[in-house]
């Protein structure tokens, strides 16, 4: 078995050796310059993963675990223009280096590159692979919709939320452990289990960066703390906040969220002793654990050796496990 630190290296190395040489270089430029960014390559390192488990070669996943690499790129690519966001990893956004329309175009190059990619699988398991990454590609469109109409909604339920981040966020993890599954030749079984880890995961992520949003350290989070409060995001905190409210903390709710001048520092304080009268962290930390057994108890039912799948343990609890 490989360890996770000579997966993330061996994909990033894959991914220094891209080259795009066709024309115009004005197309393939930004597509360079997003993947030069960087990242945590977490998605193709879990397709090799998961591969690894059922199979020693891993080489025959390496091109579709590029392939996923670069549609989740693809995807931010287009995330931050639909945003309008200035900064992705602390470098100015492609749209703001060229313009919206060059990040439109070069996004739909990445996104064909990334089938491209993908359709390198093994000639037995193609229709498979890519049955799989299809069915993916569309279900994060319906997730981004779904994360779009959710800004100018004041009713969304906890279980539309949750469906929208399954969408969005964790079918592309499960998908990147299934292909590589799939490609290692795995049972059916054993890759529909890989699947629920990866979507239990992708939950509990999520919601850990919910509550991080609030309660998280920003040297070790990684950026400010209450931006989803400031810009009304509806999250599993919010969704919840709703739900359990009574009269009068949903009159401060309401009166909060309908503000349109405020100080930031009292808006983020006054939500969170909201949040904090209604248990809402400890809610969302119990329901983070939840997801996160049933991913553990999904990845222990997987046959194959205990000693196999003690990596993917690691990068769960990695994922997971960041400072509050």
């Amino acid at each position: 078995m490989y360890s996770f630190k000579e997966t993330l290296n061996r994909i990033e190395n894959e991914v220094s050796q891209l080259r795009f040489s066709r024309h115009p270089q004005s197309l393939y430029a930004p597509i360079e310059y997003i993947l030069e960014i960087g990242g945590k390559r977490i998605r193709p390192a879990l397709t090799l993963l998961a591969c690894n488990l059922f199979d020693e070669d891993v080489d025959k996943a390496i091109l579709p675990a590029l392939g996923i690499e670069v549609f989740h790129n693809f995807t931010l690519l287009h995330d931050d223009l639909m945003d309008q966001a200035d900064k992705r990893r602390n470098r100015p956004t492609v749209h703001k280096v060229w313009n919206a329309n060059t990040a439109i175009l070069s996004g739909d190059a990445m996104m064909i590159y990334a089938y491209q990619l993908i359709a390198e699988a093994p000639s037995k398991k193609l229709s498979e692979v890519i049955n799989l990454f299809s069915k993916t590609a569309l279900e994060i469109c319906e997730g981004q919709q779904l994360d779009m109409e959710f800004e100018t909604r004041d009713d969304v339920t906890v279980a539309e939320y949750i469906e929208m981040i399954r969408l969005k966020t964790a079918v592309l993890l499960a998908c990147s452990l299934k292909l590589g599954a799939i490609i290692g030749g795995a049972s059916e079984k054993d890759a529909s289990l890989l699947y629920d880890f990866g979507i239990q995961i992708g939950l509990a992520f999520q919601l850990q960066d919910d509550l991080l949003d609030v309660y998280g350290n920003p040297e070790t989070f990684g950026k400010n703390i209450g931006g989803d409060i400031l810009c009304n995001k509806k999250t599993f905190l919010l969704t919840n906040a709703y739900k359990l409210a009574n009269t009068n903390q949903l009159d401060e709710l309401n009166r909060w969220m309908n503000s349109r001048e405020f100080i930031g520092s009292e808006k983020i304080s006054a939500i969170t002793q909201l949040y904090d009268k209604m248990g809402i962290r400890k809610l969302t930390e119990e329901k983070i654990q939840d997801f996160f057994a049933k991913g553990m108890e999904a990845l222990e039912s997987i046959s194959t050796e205990s000693s196999k799948k003690v990596i993917l343990k690691e990068v769960a609890n990695n994922l997971m496990f960041r400072e509050v």
